[in-house]
C-alpha cells in the first residue's frame, strides 16, 4: 500500500509543469497580458545591417517567472558592440594602413578594404584570420559566411568588408604577398 501512495505522489509531482514548480503562488488572480506581435522577418536583427534595429514590444506577463540564467556575452554581436575600424587600401606604391589596429579579445569589428584597381594586389594573413572568428565577408553586397580565410585578392576595383570577433592575444600582420616593406602590411594587436 505504501509503494502505491508513494508512487501515485511521484506520479503528481513528476506531471507539474516545471514553471509552477518554481514560481511563487499568486495571491491575486493573475490577468492575461496581450500576446507580444512578432516582429516581421525582415526586422530581424542582422548584425552587420545598418538600418535602425526594431524596437522590442511588451513581454507577456507570464514571461515576469522565468528564471534567466547568465550564460556569457550573448550580446557580443548586437550593432552596438560593433567598432568600425579605418579601411584598408590596396593601392599601387600606397600604404596599406594608417596606424597599428589595437583591438580587445572578445570585441566584434568591422573593417573595409578598398582597392583602386591600379594593380592585381591581395591581403594573406593565416595567423590573423586564425587568432579571429570571421562572422562575414562582404563583396558586391554579397554575404559570405566562411569557416575559414587566409587571404582576400582583388583583381580589380572593388570593395570588401569583413566583420570578425577577436580571439587569440598577439601581434598579427595582413600583408602584400611578396612585398617586404613596413607600409605594404596592416598590423593588429590583440590585447
Amino acid at each position: 500500500m505504501m509503494k502505491l501512495v508513494l508512487a501515485a505522489l511521484l506520479g503528481a509531482a513528476f506531471t507539474m509543469p516545471a514553471a509552477a514548480q518554481t514560481a511563487p503562488a499568486a495571491t491575486a488572480p493573475a490577468t492575461t497580458a496581450p500576446a507580444a506581435t512578432p516582429a516581421p522577418a525582415a526586422a530581424e536583427d542582422d548584425a552587420d545591417d545598418d538600418a535602425p534595429a526594431a524596437t522590442p514590444t511588451a513581454a507577456p506577463a507570464a514571461a515576469a517567472s522565468v528564471q534567466h540564467h547568465d550564460f556569457g556575452p550573448s550580446g557580443i554581436m548586437v550593432r552596438s558592440n560593433r567598432e568600425d575600424l579605418a579601411p584598408l587600401t590596396l593601392a599601387s606604391g600606397k600604404p596599406v594602413a594608417e596606424a597599428e589596429y589595437l583591438l580587445k579579445s572578445g570585441g566584434y569589428y568591422r573593417i573595409r578594404i578598398k582597392a583602386d584597381g591600379s594593380q592585381e594586389l591581395a591581403l594573406s594573413g593565416g595567423d590573423f584570420f586564425r587568432a579571429v572568428w570571421v562572422n562575414e565577408v562582404i563583396v558586391n553586397d554579397i554575404e559570405i559566411r566562411p569557416m575559414g580565410v587566409h587571404s582576400i585578392e582583388f583583381d580589380a576595383a572593388g570593395e570588401a568588408e569583413i566583420s570578425f570577433v577577436a580571439i587569440v592575444p598577439g601581434r598579427y600582420t595582413l600583408s602584400v604577398p611578396g612585398s617586404s616593406g613596413a607600409t605594404q602590411q596592416a598590423v593588429f594587436t590583440i590585447q
